[in-house]
Order: C-alpha cells, then structure tokens, then sequence
C-alpha cells in the first residue's frame, strides 16, 4: 500500500506540474489538467492515504470521550460544592 501511495503522489504531482506548464504555455486547456490533478488529490489519494494511516488504530483514542466524562465528574463535583 504504501509504494501504491508513494507512486499515486507523484503521478499526480506529474499531473499539476504538467498542468501548469500547459497553462504557461498558454494552452487553455491547462487549467483542466490541473483540476483533474487536484481532484485526484481529493477524492483518491486523501482517502486512501487517510485509510492506510488509521486502518489498524483504536477509534476510541481519538475521541473525547475520557475527557467529557472527566469534564461531567468536574461539573458535578462543583454543583455539590
């Protein structure tokens, strides 16, 4: 997975370089290009990427809810005094 991510990163740098060169160019159709390459980023890339990253973690680490308990027993505590 990650050299399919390493290889997708720079295809798509590829893209926006080649994309802008078009567009100096003065192609009009450079400016296409680039938004395909920008959509790539998107809506392949970043959740691919996203899901290689946190595929084996605990969602439970990432929340709040430790803390809003925590923050519930504060508050309580407070209302007593």
């Amino acid at each position: 997975m990650k050299s399919i991510l390493i290889f997708l990163f720079i295809t798509i740098i590829g893209v926006l370089v080649y994309g802008y060169y078009v567009k100096n160019s003065g192609d009009p159709n450079g400016e296409i290009i680039i938004g395909i390459g920008v959509l790539a980023i998107a809506f392949i890339f970043m959740p691919l990427f996203i899901y290689h990253r946190y595929k084996n973690k605990n969602i439970k680490d990432f929340t709040f809810d430790q803390y809003r308990k925590d923050l519930e027993e504060h508050n309580k505590k407070e209302e007593k005094n």
